[in-house]
């Protein structure tokens, strides 16, 4: 397997708006993350990827963006923006920026001109279609709940925004908008950014005949008509040949609803597309009949079924991507681990985990402090707009609002964007003004001060298992192995490179539990690396004893 350095890297996730704000207007800023940059150092990370801070009027969080070459004036400058990135170049630490061209702002210029009449050279910059049979052009839901098209009064026709209405989707079939993409992408390299994460990616691509869903609903998830559609990998393919060949990148694709056998397609190195890609199997182990907001019991077998896919379909053939987390899932020792009496052990069991599996770990800011979802009391604490749409589709539905925020509580996506927690004053030091979102009121006793002076944190043990990837190739390079496939408690598995292998062991349970090793696995000694307990002296790797959510990584000889 080639080896690069994004293989070997941490990457740090930043959602500016939550991060650090340095003017006391609420909102997080450039000027904030530069003022925490040797925080990130100290931490280890090689990579941050900073979540959109280009100019948007912010219905998205900034995901729907009117300008891809300017700045948010919530968040600085571009003045700002190239001290934060030569601060990083200077602490050897890489910078890559989200990439959002599914779809752009319907404030931006080229939306502006594209509504004014069906004649207007930027008209075809979009999708735009007539009605059918006096309502939208098809039946498709938008990701965001209700229809996926918009009527505009100017000209009488609807166009297509698989998110919010103001984030009307970019029609890529136009060769002309694909070079003003290109033009784009090549002006940020050219400035000296690492690479980027690409928002949606696998959406661009649409059936251009873009039939009705399957479905017995009023709208419906049209997934199959623009996921992986007909020229994504041809468009790919280009933007690969045009901009990112030119450049020591790395690229990370959101793809949403793909398999191994397709995410091979993006990323398998013969075929000149993508890095790596997040895919979100995982993400829904919990999402029931009715999707993520139907909340339903996860199992461990399962979780580790999906893992284990995933880790031995792509060996050797493409790059993994490693997350629980991120801004548009809840945090995962809430999720997956125990965010109560065993928060420390679980965030760190969890920890263990992402790090010695093949592929490129994430951070999400605050991760590594073990923060913990949140529970407003009142839906006017919210600020996400699929969240707060849902809310109101729900209660109109006839759901009861106690059953609906059960599932905010769980899945909301406002449970990773409270703001950082740096310390135990007013605001946890996020702001002096009032933040943007409220604070999780845990943050007197989980925050970043509290977390660097005590030897035993989440953080210290993030610091360790970084530097333990960066020590060992077999961490990085090395095969893997499941072990225990129907144990309902423990997740253990091998990592195996030529003559290194080191064995890891997972207490998934808040209850003690035995683990004992197969006998298939042959060794004559066990060193540990690193663990969330300490081992008894003279404790058998053989047949061991863990406790709640205990993790063991010990190198076999």
């Amino acid at each position: 397997m080639k080896k690069t350095w994004w293989k070997e890297s941490v990457v740090y996730q930043i959602y500016p708006r939550s991060f650090q704000d340095s003017n006391g207007d609420g909102i997080g800023d450039i000027p904030g993350i530069i003022s925490r940059l040797d925080y990130l150092q100290k931490l280890g990370v090689d990579v941050i990827w900073l979540c959109p801070v280009y100019e948007s009027p912010n219905d998205d969080n900034g995901y729907d963006i009117s300008n891809y070459q300017g700045i948010m004036d919530d968040f600085g400058t571009i003045e700002d923006w190239e001290e934060l990135l030569e601060g990083l170049h200077q602490r050897g630490m890489k910078l890559i920026m989200d990439l959002v061209v599914n779809h752009s702002s319907d404030e931006h210029a080229w939306f502006v001109e594209s509504r004014k009449s069906k004649d207007n050279p930027y008209r075809d910059y979009y999708i735009w279609r007539d009605s059918k049979n006096g309502g939208e052009p098809n039946n498709w839901a938008s990701f965001f709940s209700g229809s996926a098209w918009k009527r505009d009064e100017t000209t009488g026709q609807y166009f297509l925004h698989l998110f919010s209405s103001k984030q009307p989707d970019l029609n890529w079939e136009n060769d002309k908008v694909r070079r003003e993409v290109y033009d784009m992408m090549t002006w940020w390299l050219d400035k000296g950014i690492d690479g980027f994460r690409m928002d949606v990616i696998n959406l661009i691509s649409k059936i251009p005949e873009l039939p009705d869903a399957a479905g017995d609903g009023k709208y419906n998830f049209g997934g199959e008509h623009f996921m992986n559609g007909p020229r994504i990998h041809e468009f790919l393919q280009e933007m690969n040949r045009e901009v990112l060949s030119k450049y020591d990148v790395m690229t990370v694709g959101e793809t949403p609803c793909v398999t191994p056998e397709e995410a091979s397609l993006y990323v398998r190195e013969d075929r000149g597309e993508l890095s790596m890609v997040f895919q979100f199997e995982l993400m829904d182990i919990d999402a029931g009949p009715g999707g993520k907001w139907n909340v339903t019991p996860w199992k461990l077998i399962d979780f580790k079924r999906i893992m284990s896919k995933w880790q031995v379909e792509l060996d050797g053939k493409g790059w993994n991507s490693l997350f629980l987390n991120n801004h548009d899932q809840p945090r995962m020792v809430s999720r997956f681990g125990n965010d109560g009496a065993y928060r420390k052990e679980s965030a760190k069991m969890l920890a263990t985990l992402l790090h010695t599996l093949q592929g490129t770990p994430y951070i999400y800011q605050g991760e590594e402090l073990g923060m913990t979802n949140v529970k407003f009391a009142s839906m006017d604490d919210y600020r996400d707009i699929e969240t707060i749409n849902m809310f109101n589709e729900y209660l109109e539905s006839g759901r009861s609002e106690a059953d609906i925020m059960a599932s905010i509580y769980s899945k909301g996506r406002d449970n990773a964007r409270t703001p950082m927690q740096w310390d135990g004053k007013a605001h946890s030091g996020f702001t002096t003004g009032t933040p943007w979102l409220q604070v999780n009121p845990n943050y007197t006793e989980i925050n970043v001060k509290e977390s660097l002076e005590d030897p035993d944190s989440i953080f210290h043990y993030y610091r360790r298992l970084i530097e333990l990837r960066k020590q060992h190739e077999v961490i990085v390079y090395g095969h893997y192995e499941l072990l225990l496939e129907e144990d309902e408690h423990i997740y253990a598995y091998t990592r195996t490179l030529e003559d290194e292998r080191l064995l890891v062991i997972l207490n998934f349970d808040e209850e003690p539990v035995t683990f004992e090793l197969p006998e298939t696995v042959v060794y004559e000694s066990a060193e540990v690396l690193i663990g969330n307990y300490v081992l008894p002296a003279g404790a058998s790797v053989r047949r061991m004893e863990l406790r709640p959510y205990e993790a063991q990584v010990l190198k076999l000889k």
